[in-house]
């Protein structure tokens, strides 16, 4: 292996062709070649690793300021030199990989599928399945007990260039991402004109327009907003009452049937329908003005004054706080009677949080180092946050040798843990809960009101995974999509405002056509299936 990294300085200058290549001279960007081999933690003299990464503007400036990695380098003997970007990082680590002069590794790397491939062929990384198999123990046992991220985590080459990221809260149809937007109502506002939660989509909107005409909040203006939402806003958008009309929308506008056959939501009659629904609403003066165009910080500020009858967000503590006025809107049962959430295609795994690159001279070491990510006490602290932090507000308790999370007594969680954890590659399995660690209260939270309102009406059995494509398959989605989104996501605004939606139809699956959605949905199914063998 340590043959490969001594032919960089050839590699890169025919790659960039930047006279970049050997320009820093003893100030290189990587480790010199410690020589170490057969290694076990501590090592008896520490050495440096030279890492890229990446932290939110909230964490400090250097990662060795936070407890997490002072634990790590104290442990293990093994110091990191960060060079650590707080904003543009994606643009300033592809300018430090095209000046040619490479770390030993990137830490958070957050590279797209197509950047992976891209860097590969280049000689940028490396391969990492020698590497998992020879010195990373941890990493072989989550593989192990859930082959499924092995195979999402290995290109189409058969290489594995990156470590994953894997956080499990639920399984299946029961996982916390099976819904982001979810629908939240003022129950405060249902009390005080004596109205009874909505069970149907005609009974919400009857609801709606008691909202918009009795004055609700007693305040005797006219200042109620009935529904709001952020257009195209993920967690924020209106899709999931699309499911009462037929197969339902996601993010993706994409759903996998019972029988593995992938499809399109963007083009059926249910969604057709779901469209004209929005428009009755819209007509009515039900629908915020402002949910075409706001931005999440005008959306937070009326919710935060308690204005929205129904809103969508993945939490309503974001929105209008954790109190006892806003509660989950139930499923509502269609024009045919039949209720249905659709799937997002979520789920907690990404595979692009490490990458090694070809100048690292120190393979054993960074394998061994990166695996102790893995190992489970460290991924939940990498995670969330960790313990015994005398500065500062601590996410865990430690606790006969679980992390335990405690109340954090105002402290927002977010902010606590951007200063706190470590991010990066890690693993979380629902086998941890109650022995390695126990569930956040948030998560915990949401996943029992997910069990109560939404879980009994996911219907499909089967999502979208995260599969790894061709890197002229991934370019050719990203152009497919670019055109396909900003087209059906205008035109669902206009027929929400203007209606007009039947006369138009024809034409808007022939402009689907044009910009290609059968293309889309061949690359789709071919890798969905691609997928599904992979893991039998």
């Amino acid at each position: 292996m340590k043959t490969r990294s001594k032919l960089l300085p050839i590699v890169l200058c025919s790659v960039f062709l930047l006279g970049a290549c050997g320009s820093k001279g003893d100030k290189s960007a990587s480790s010199p070649d410690y020589e170490l081999e057969g290694i076990s933690f501590p090592l008896e003299e520490k050495v440096t690793l030279k890492m890229i990464s990446q932290n939110g503007p909230l964490a400090p400036k250097d990662p060795n300021e936070k407890l997490i990695f002072q634990r790590l380098e104290e442990e293990l003997n093994v110091h990191i030199d960060w060079t650590n970007y707080n904003a543009d990082f994606a643009e300033k680590r592809n300018l430090d990989i095209a000046s040619g002069d490479l770390p030993d590794a990137i830490f958070n790397a957050a590279a797209g599928d197509y950047d992976l491939l891209n860097w590969a062929e280049s000689g940028v990384i490396i391969p990492l399945e020698e590497l998992i198999d020879q010195y990373m123990p941890n990493l072989q046992k989550v593989f192990a007990e859930r082959p499924e991220y092995r195979t999402l985590s290995t290109a189409p080459d058969g290489h594995i260039y990156s470590l994953p990221w894997i956080e499990e809260l639920g399984a299946g149809k029961e996982s916390i991402h099976t819904v982001n937007d979810m629908a939240w109502i003022n129950v405060d506002w249902l009390e005080a004109l004596n109205l009874e939660m909505p069970t149907t989509t005609e009974e919400l909107i009857t609801v709606l327009e008691a909202f918009k005409t009795q004055d609700p909040n007693g305040n005797g203006e006219a200042d109620e907003i009935p529904f709001s939402f952020i257009n195209n806003g993920g967690n924020e958008d209106l899709k999931l009452l699309f499911g009462a009309f037929g197969e339902g929308d996601n993010d993706d506008h994409l759903v996998v049937d019972d029988a593995g056959k992938v499809q399109f939501t963007a083009d059926k009659e249910g969604y057709k329908e779901a469209i004209k629904y929005f428009n009755q609403m819209y007509d009515k003066g039900l629908i915020d003005i402002e949910a075409f165009e706001q931005d999440w910080n005008t959306y937070v500020a009326k919710g935060k004054e308690h204005r929205y009858g129904v809103y969508f967000t993945w939490d309503k503590a974001n929105i209008s706080g954790m109190n006892e006025s806003y509660d989950v809107l139930p499923v509502l049962a269609g024009p045919d009677g039949r209720k249905h959430i659709t799937r997002t295609n979520g789920m907690g795994f990404s595979r692009d949080r490490f990458v090694i690159t070809s100048a690292n001279k120190n393979l054993e070491l960074t394998a061994r180092w990166i695996d102790k990510m893995y190992e489970p006490l460290q991924s939940v602290q990498n995670n969330w946050g960790t313990y015994g932090d005398t500065e500062q507000a601590n996410i865990f308790e430690l606790k006969d040798g679980s992390l335990q999370h405690l109340d954090l007594a105002g402290e927002a969680p977010g902010e606590l843990r951007q200063k706190t954890e470590a991010s990066g590659p890690l693993a979380i399995l629902d086998s941890y809960y109650g022995t390695v660690t126990t569930m956040p209260d948030d998560a915990k939270w949401r996943l029992d009101l997910m069990h109560e309102y939404y879980v009994p009406y996911v219907n499909n059995e089967n999502n979208y995974p995260r599969v790894f494509l061709e890197k002229e398959q991934t370019d050719r989605l990203s152009k497919i999509e670019t055109d396909m989104w900003d087209y059906t996501y205008r035109k669902r605004a206009e027929w929400i405002t203007n209606g007009k939606i039947d006369a138009e139809w024809d034409e808007y699956l022939a402009e689907l056509d044009r910009v290609g959605l059968e293309e889309w949905l061949e690359i789709k199914q071919a890798g969905y299936d691609t997928f599904v063998k992979g893991v039998k």
